[in-house]
């Protein structure tokens, strides 16, 4: 009896030291379709073993020799790399160009020692698109965008921004369907009130893409066009009313001064007519006394005319 108990001991240390060999990671991958998965096996350096075994939905993809390297890979796009580290060996499964029936569960075992599990995802990216492009409406005016996200695995996440500000869910509504091979399709409506010009964009995205796909168009406010305008002329006609008033002004001095000149011509005129009428007269008198004109002579009446 007490031999048959520590046969019992012995044999669960040993379980539980050959359990803690193996190590897979990572444990579960989501990954785009077309896109690489990597799975990493490692041991312990003590680890004695000889074949490991990469398993895709339990059918035998690739088989390692420990000695040789890899000795068969069933599927032409999966093959393993060794990956030597400080604490043990290991090798890497790479899946080069995952597809949707690769979903599933990835296994890594040593023959007669020891096995592990991880999951792998797959997931496909559609596209997105807002349908009648840019548009212009008048300032308080409702217009309403339409967009499709299609051919998505599994159902995208689908938002609105406008101006790079995402909308809330209550703002827009959203409809989806699944199409043949399991692809959805969602589409959403969104209603805005046109107050100034922006930029409305629609994301669709699923975790396994880092960037949303984005479709963007424009809209463009036609009362904000106008006053924008309006701000520009504003500086040409204060402009073109401040050189008008300048010439008017000018055409007034030079009125006044064409006056003057000739109130000043008429002035010398009449002088020179009334010295001219006092010399003749005086020539008259002088013709008929026999006498001299006096030209310095000057009548009272002609002076004080």
């Amino acid at each position: 009896m007490a031999v048959f108990v520590l046969s019992l001991l012995l044999l669960s240390c040993r379980t539980q030291a050959v359990s803690g060999v193996l190590k897979l990671l990572p444990a579960s991958l989501t990954v785009l379709r077309g896109d690489q998965a990597r799975y990493t096996c490692t041991t312990t350096k003590t680890t004695a073993w000889d074949v490991m075994l990469w398993e895709l939905n339990t059918t035998v993809v690739v088989s390692v020799s420990r000695q040789y390297g890899v000795l068969s890979s069933s599927i032409p796009d999966v093959t393993a790399e060794e990956s030597r580290g400080p604490n043990g060996d290991g090798w890497t499964l790479v899946v080069k160009s995952v597809q949707r029936h690769h979903e599933g569960q990835i296994t890594c075992s040593l023959q007669g020692i020891e096995k592990k599990t991880a999951s792998l995802f797959v997931q496909e990216k559609g596209s997105v698109k807002v349908s009648g492009g840019n548009a212009t409406a008048l300032k308080g005016q409702s217009v309403l965008f339409e967009c499709q996200a299609a051919g998505w695995y599994p159902q995208p996440l689908l938002q609105w921004e406008v101006d790079g500000k995402k909308l809330s869910q209550r703002e827009y509504n959203l409809s989806s369907g699944e199409k043949r091979n399991s692809l959805f399709t969602v589409s959403s409506n969104v209603s805005l009130t046109a107050t100034r010009s922006s930029g409305v964009a629609c994301l669709a995205s699923v975790s396994a893409l880092s960037t949303p796909l984005k479709s963007s168009v424009r809209l463009t406010v036609v009362a904000e066009v106008l006053h924008d305008e309006d701000d520009r002329m504003l500086p040409l006609a204060l402009t073109s009313s401040f050189a008008a008033l300048l010439l008017l002004l000018l055409l007034g001095i030079c009125t006044v001064l064409c006056y003057r000149q000739r109130i000043q011509e008429k002035g010398s005129t009449k002088d020179a007519l009334s010295f001219e009428e006092s010399y003749d007269s005086q020539r008259l008198c002088a013709n008929a006394s026999g006498g001299q004109v006096n030209v310095g002579y000057m009548n009272e009446g002609a002076a004080g005319s």
